[in-house]
């Protein structure tokens, strides 16, 4: 599959939207994907961790699906991300459920070009960079863009989302 052939990198190119797409070799042994993007990009592309974000979906007390985007080392508070999207609670989604609902894998699920779009919430840390790196749509593929963009794409809302 050509980098620029997933859902993610299209809705980029075709919204206009300055970005990079960065690529490495993913191993099917990884642990975490998103640790697996930090080892292999940060040093290389001279970013922090807390630049690198992770995209996960979640199940609101409603029974339906959203996202919510973190920094990578950091850990998702169900609570705050329900709280910043007007539900009163949240849970980690069924990852068959996210998969179909998305249109991506696990490991490889963007914020950007789902299958059906999810509300959203990312975290406010993203604020702090000009630039900031997200799943481009499948395992070893990040996109790097300005969160004001991903922010506007989506239809996010941002929050402090992630535990203390």
């Amino acid at each position: 599959m050509a980098a620029g052939s997933t859902p993610a990198i299209r809705a980029l190119t075709q919204a206009k939207v300055s970005h990079r797409v960065h690529a490495y070799k993913h191993d099917p042994r990884a642990d975490s994907y998103g640790t697996e993007a930090v080892d292999a990009l940060g040093a290389e592309l001279g970013v922090a961790a807390e630049q690198i974000f992770k995209t996960l979906v979640i199940e609101l007390a409603t029974g339906s699906l959203a996202v919510a985007v973190l920094p990578v080392p950091n850990t998702l508070s169900l609570k705050a991300a329900a709280a910043a999207l007007g539900a009163p609670k949240a849970g980690m989604a069924d990852k068959i459920r996210a998969e179909r609902t998305t249109g991506y894998v696990l490991g490889g699920i963007s914020p950007l070009g789902q299958r059906k779009p999810l509300p959203t919430v990312i975290d406010d840390s993203a604020l702090r960079w000009d630039r900031m790196l997200c799943s481009a749509g499948r395992r070893g593929l990040e996109i790097e863009l300005a969160p004001a963009d991903l922010i506007r794409l989506t239809t996010a809302v941002t929050a402090p989302v992630t535990s203390a």
